[in-house]
């Protein structure tokens, strides 16, 4: 049983990408991290050593993760606690983790800037999968993420100037693949399947590509997303407002 300074990967894993998710700090010495480059969903990077330096930049809950869940999580959680953020240590690390057969991101898959962000650029005006693929975005791989809205014509040169991935544009990576949508995709190359996940997934499959029998939720989701773009002028704001559409309860741990 964990102490009630640490949460098991099975609680861990049964509150991931739900909007009270606590934030995940990966503190891995760079040799453990090398060995397996892959990040628990939503996770960041920091060095246990400069927690001095970004501790105060850590708000809300978080969730401390080295390689076995010792003393450098038990060390940067307690430090933490000192600065009044309430820290837990997962259990056993992300050795733990990775045995208990957590989602577990690959993070060499995208740039990112020097803020360690990663940066996304797309068509303007969005809806359903241009909404559906920040939300997995900043639930399961970066909460830090930037996304640009610009004109179709614009996006290439967008993405080379500023070093951006684009998504959901014709011949990039990051975009429909026969019968899929990008979020389909993103799910599959994140490592983010999993029986709530898929669901989600299928649902925006339905939407964004016109295919109605596939879920009830589908006319709904397609209403709501045309709806906001009546609403908002601002592609930000209708991203934002956009993201709190839920369509999906969440009931088992995302595994």
């Amino acid at each position: 049983m964990p102490s009630y300074l640490e949460i098991s990967p099975d609680k861990l894993s049964r509150i991931l990408g739900t909007p009270n998710a606590p934030i995940l700090i990966d503190v891995r010495t760079d040799e453990d991290f090398a060995r397996d480059t892959r990040l628990l969903p939503g996770s960041i990077r920091r060095s246990h050593a400069d927690v001095g330096i970004w501790a105060k930049s850590v708000h809300g809950p978080a969730v401390i993760v080295c390689q076995g869940g010792r003393k450098l999580s038990h060390g940067v959680a307690a430090y933490l606690r000192h600065e009044g953020v309430n820290s837990e240590v997962l259990e056993v690390g992300f050795e733990a983790w990775t045995s208990f057969g957590g989602i577990a991101v690959p993070s060499d898959k995208l740039p990112r800037d020097d803020q360690g962000r990663t940066l996304w650029v797309s068509r303007s005006r969005p809806k359903i999968d241009r909404i559906a693929c920040p939300w997995l975005i900043r639930r399961f791989v970066d909460p830090s993420a930037v996304f640009l809205f610009v004109p179709a014509s614009d996006v290439e040169l967008v993405a080379d100037r500023f070093a951006a991935t684009p998504f959901d544009v014709e011949n990039v990576f990051w975009s429909h693949r026969g019968e899929l949508c990008t979020f389909d995709v993103m799910v599959e190359e994140f490592g983010l399947a999993s029986e709530p996940v898929n669901r989600l997934a299928t649902i925006v499959r339905g939407a964004d590509t016109g295919r109605p029998d596939l879920a009830p939720e589908v006319a709904g989701l397609l209403a709501a997303s045309l709806g906001l773009s009546r609403m908002y002028n601002d592609d930000l704001e209708q991203l934002d407002a956009g993201s709190t559409v839920s369509v999906l309860r969440k009931r088992r741990p995302v595994r």
